[in-house]
């Protein structure tokens, strides 16, 4: 049996521009912590092709980054890219309480505070790539031209391999 796409915020604000995206609802194990990585496992994507959104404390204000589940963030050339002297992962409350999401189904759209966004650059060699649809177990795929545009964000090298 196929599980039904959720309506969350995420999914919302991008019906709400007319952005194009495919749902993509799965059964989430509540003992996984590796969200990204078991999103990439449950729908069978690479873990390239699977962003996951990192919300990041840069100097003064909040950033969200988003990165392939297959990478880690490169805090330093972030914060370069940025602007700022120094840029680290945001406390997980504080990252809660500014989106409105919970840690593990942070989305890009729809966020209660609406954050800038850098895109890491490996996207664009992807047509789509799945990003959180605002719950763990629920991904959205999208073109990463789509995603820039409806989150009004920025393409970066901002991701260093495992």
């Amino acid at each position: 049996m196929t599980k039904a796409a959720p309506t969350t915020a995420a999914t919302l604000a991008l019906d709400r521009l007319g952005v194009p995206y495919t749902p993509h609802p799965y059964e989430h194990d509540v003992f996984v912590e590796g969200y990204g990585l078991e999103a990439a496992k449950e729908l069978g994507a690479p873990p390239e092709q699977v962003f996951k959104t990192l919300v990041v404390q840069a100097d003064a204000r909040l950033v969200v980054a988003l990165v392939p589940v297959s990478a880690m963030l490169d805090l330093k050339t972030l914060a370069v890219v940025l602007g700022a002297k120094r840029a680290g992962l945001a406390v997980p409350d504080v990252a809660e309480r500014k989106t409105g999401y919970v840690v593990g189904g942070i989305s890009p759209f729809g966020q209660r505070t609406r954050l800038p966004l850098v895109l890491d650059a490996t996207a664009t060699g992807f047509d789509t790539v799945y990003v959180s649809g605002g719950r763990r177990g629920f991904d959205l795929e999208i073109a990463p031209r789509d995603l820039l545009t409806a989150t009004g964000g920025s393409l970066a090298a901002i991701s260093v391999p495992r």
